[in-house]
């Protein structure tokens, strides 16, 4: 993870009024260090490595925190989390450009290596929340998750 990275989102949640507290820093930093989504359990065993009294519930929370802040993504088919990786996406948080604030997007997810990769398609957005509006459905939360092959992976297959 880069310095820049962990700037922009310290940035984030400034300019949204929230504490970025050094355990929801040291949590976020985890998950952003990782190529592949990881598990709340094996964020605790990491996080106890250098805070013995770590549990899960102090896990939980900070989990909570960095997706409400849009710092993160719960990729429901592997149960487990990843940094929200859009080019410059934090600083169009700060901007108040992103139109999904941080609560959508589209990843690819490799049924084989666990490789998350995320993009925005903002006109398949826009028809989304379009389509959630003519249904009268306020939308709170989206991630579209494609399962598949990665291309090295599809190679290997």
């Amino acid at each position: 993870m880069s310095a820049r990275t962990l700037q922009s989102a310290a940035r984030l949640c400034e300019a949204k009024g929230l504490a970025f507290t050094p355990l929801r820093r040291q949590v976020y930093a985890l998950i952003a260090e990782r190529d592949a989504p990881v598990g709340a359990y094996d964020l605790l065993d990491r996080l106890k490595a250098e805070r013995a009294n770590a549990a899960p519930v102090t896990v939980y929370r900070a989990l909570e925190f960095l997706l409400e802040a849009g710092l993160i993504h719960r990729i429901d088919a592997l149960q487990a989390y990843a940094a929200c990786e859009v080019h410059d996406h934090h600083d169009r948080h700060v901007h108040g450009e992103h139109e999904s604030a941080g609560h959508g997007g589209l990843v690819l997810v490799c049924n084989s290596c666990k490789h998350v990769t995320e993009f925005e398609d903002r006109k398949l957005e826009r028809q989304i929340e379009r389509t959630a509006l003519d249904h009268d459905f306020r939308m709170a939360h989206h991630l579209i998750e494609i399962r598949g092959l990665c291309g090295p992976c599809a190679a290997r297959a």
